[in-house]
């Protein structure tokens, strides 16, 4: 089985675990997702707008204390753009149906809170295959440090994700059971 195989049967498993965990509600999640970005006031903070059955960070996006910005997709093999959104910010539909802020000023974040269709042990995630939150977060990486939090339903765990060269691991993950740090 190639990478690209492995890959696309472990998200089929996942979508199914997300799909049965999203139907029975998140719990205290976004409360231990604010109390894992408290010490992180001031920063700039990147969140996403939830989609479909992924996990909602909105309550603790709006509950940050500083700037807060959305990803906006820029086109295929590009990191992605963070504009500043506020709860209140008019949104618009943008690449693969994610809303995006209609205008607003262009952000680098420092703290990132990452979606995810399944994590492991070791902090690796597996997103929806488009790399763009691993070219992203290895171009912030270059730059600065950065933190990056993975928002997940515990049932999103596996036990290994596949990995290849260019797969950025996650600092910490969130779920409705609490944080988690990485074992490495």
């Amino acid at each position: 089985m190639t990478g690209a195989e492995a890959k696309a049967e472990a998200r089929r498993a996942a979508f199914a675990r997300r799909k049965a965990a999203f139907a029975t509600g998140q719990g205290a999640a976004a409360d231990h997702l604010a109390a894992a970005l408290a010490p992180h006031a001031g920063q700039v903070l990147a969140g996403y707008m939830p989609m479909r059955t992924e996990i909602d960070p909105l309550a603790a996006m709006a509950a940050h204390v500083g700037p807060v910005c959305v990803p906006v997709i820029l086109g295929p093999g590009h990191p992605l753009g963070f504009r500043r959104w506020l709860p209140d910010t008019v949104m618009v539909p943008g690449d693969f149906g994610a809303l995006i802020p209609e205008t607003g000023d262009w952000l680098e974040p420092e703290v990132l809170i990452v979606p995810l269709v399944a994590f492991d042990a070791r902090g690796y995630r597996l997103g929806y295959g488009g790399g763009f939150y691993d070219r992203t977060l290895e171009r912030l990486r270059a730059r600065l440090p950065i933190l990056a939090i993975g928002f997940a339903f515990a049932a999103q765990e596996c036990d290994a994700v596949p990995i290849e060269p260019t797969d950025q691991p996650l600092d910490l993950i969130v779920t409705e059971d609490g944080p988690r740090r990485p074992r490495r």
